[in-house]
C-alpha cells in the first residue's frame, strides 16, 4: 500500500472513532448496545455480521483472561470466499480495550474459532477482500474494522505466516491433533496502537 493510501485508511479509522465519540460511543459500546448483559464467550451481535457481497464476517466476544492484557475483548474477522454456505476462514482477531482502542492483533489455533484450515498464502490472498459494507449493528464499526485490516495488512500478513510457523513447531500430546490442542490458543500476536501509527505518518 502506498503511504498516501495508508494515511487515508488510517484517517477513515480515526474518523469512525471520532464520530462515535461525539455520541459518547466507541466500537465496543456500539457493538454491545443491544445486549441486555454481556456474557463471556458469547458472540455479539448474535448470529455474527456477514456481508454477502464481500464474504466478510465478524463477531465480538470477551473472555475471562482479556483483562490481563488491558483488553476488553476482540473482534474475530473471517472471510467466506465462496459465499455464506461455503467454507469460512479466520483471518485475524482485533483486540480492543473497554474504550474501543486498538491494543493488539493476533491469530489463533483452529479449535478456537472452528474455521476451515487454510495455509498462510491462501489466507493472505483473501485478506484484501475483507470489506464490511453493512448497516448493522453499526456502519461505523463495520467501516472501522475494514480500515484496521487494511491499515495493518503488512503486520497481519506476517502474523498469518508466523501462525503457520508456530503450528509447524508445536508438539501436541500424543493422540491429539495440533489444531485441536487446547494448550495452544494464540499462535502469533503483536501490540497495536492506532494513534501511534497515525502520529508516525504525520497524522497526529
Amino acid at each position: 500500500m502506498m503511504e498516501e493510501d495508508l494515511q487515508q485508511t488510517i484517517r477513515e479509522a480515526l474518523f469512525c472513532e471520532q464520530i462515535l465519540a461525539k455520541g459518547s460511543q466507541n466500537v465496543v459500546l456500539e457493538t454491545l448496545r443491544d445486549a441486555p448483559a454481556v456474557e463471556l464467550w458469547s458472540h455479539y451481535p448474535p448470529g455474527d455480521v456477514y456481508d454477502p457481497e464481500s464474504g466478510a464476517q465478524w463477531y465480538y466476544h470477551c473472555h475471562d483472561t482479556s483483562a490481563d492484557r488491558g483488553e476488553h475483548g476482540h473482534f474475530h474477522c473471517f472471510l467466506r470466499p465462496q459465499g455464506g454456505e461455503g467454507p469460512i476462514h479466520h483471518l485475524v482477531a482485533v483486540g480492543v480495550d473497554a474504550y474501543g482502542r486498538l491494543v493488539r492483533l493476533f491469530t489463533v489455533n483452529q479449535w478456537v474459532v472452528a474455521d476451515q484450515r487454510a495455509d498462510a498464502e491462501t489466507l493472505i490472498s483473501l485478506l484484501p477482500r475483507f470489506d464490511m459494507q453493512m448497516p448493522r449493528p453499526s456502519y461505523l464499526v463495520n467501516r472501522w474494522l475494514s480500515a484496521i485490516l487494511r491499515a495493518y495488512a503488512p503486520e497481519i500478513r506476517q502474523l498469518i505466516r508466523e501462525r503457520d510457523v508456530a503450528l509447524a513447531a508445536h508438539k501436541a500430546p500424543q493422540g491429539i491433533d495440533i489444531l485441536e490442542d487446547r494448550s495452544l490458543e494464540v499462535t502469533s500476536e503483536i501490540r497495536a496502537d492506532l494513534k501511534a501509527k497515525a502520529t508516525s505518518l504525520g497524522l497526529g
